[in-house]
Formats: structure tokens, sequence, C-alpha cells
């Protein structure tokens, strides 16, 4: 009998964005891209708090327990969390976090695949979002980037879309 992976069990568990203001980022995140948030950590010793969003399964449940809670926020795929430095939403200093897409490069997007990328984007147009890219703009059609609040870029893409475009 083979022996189990030493990666059995892994799980790509969050992506962490720096945020200026939760409460523009997660409405931005629940209303805005569907995602739900699924609990929130404060370290008030520290001057942060943490927020997870992401998205649940139509027969899904948050757990009540507060301990349950945070062993499955803690074991779910796919996570982002907003990560919130005390005091920042209201500095008129503050300049912003770097988004990793301007000079130095680095951290470009994170992606969330839609049904129709044509009617998220109507939605998102109706609801103010910024846009990098439309989805016909640029050589690659059928798939866009809008920016949260902070000025991360977030690719919206169909699986439908994008299967095309990489067998081509």
């Amino acid at each position: 009998m083979a022996s189990a992976s030493p990666t059995a069990g892994f799980v790509m568990n969050q992506t962490m964005l720096r945020i200026r203001d939760p409460k523009v980022s997660v409405a931005f995140y629940t209303d805005v891209l569907g995602m739900t948030l699924l609990d929130r950590y404060d370290f008030p010793d520290m001057q942060f708090s943490l927020y997870f969003v992401g998205y649940l399964g139509a027969d899904e449940t948050i757990p009540t327990d507060r301990a349950a809670r945070a062993k499955w926020v803690f074991g779910r795929p796919a996570l982002v969390e907003l990560t919130h430095n005390h005091g920042s939403e209201s500095d008129a200093d503050f300049a912003g976090y770097h988004n990793g897409n301007s000079d130095p490069r680095g951290f470009g997007h994170i992606g969330v695949s839609v049904p129709d990328v044509y009617a998220a984007c109507e939605r998102f147009e109706k609801l103010g979002v910024e846009f990098v890219k439309r989805p016909d703009d640029g050589k690659m059609k059928g798939l866009a980037f809008i920016k949260d609040p902070d000025g991360y870029w977030i690719e919206i893409l169909s699986p439908h879309g994008l299967s095309a475009i990489v067998a081509s």
C-alpha cells in the first residue's frame, strides 16, 4: 500500500489584501461580488482586524459556535482575507496600498469565475465599479478586469469563455 502524500490535506485557504476602510471594502466584496462575510477577527492590542469573505454553496451554513466557525473558516478553500490596519480609514495622509500592478510589479490579481461575463459586467457598470479592462477590450475577448475600492484588480472570467481562448 502506497503511503499518503506529504501534502495530503493541504488547502489553498486565502489570499490576504490590505484594505483602507472595512465598511467600503467588505460592502464591495459582499454586495458587488456576492461573497459572504464568513467571520471577523479583531486584534485591538495589535490594532488590526481580519475579515474573511468567500462564496457559500446553496446548502452551506456558517457554524454559530465561535470555535467551530474558526475551524471551518480556516479549512475552506479560496477565501479572501481583508486586513484592516486600524486608523487607515481616517488618515488623510494615507496614500493607499500598492496593488501590485504598477512598478515595481508583483501581485497581479484575484479571479472570480462567473456564468456570464457580459451580464456580470453590465451589473458592475450599473453599480459604478471601475474597470481596468472591459470584456471586448484588447486581444483577449470575453474577460474583464475590475478594481476593488483599494485598487486591487479582480479578473472576471467564465470557464466557458476561457476554454475557447486557451484551446485555440
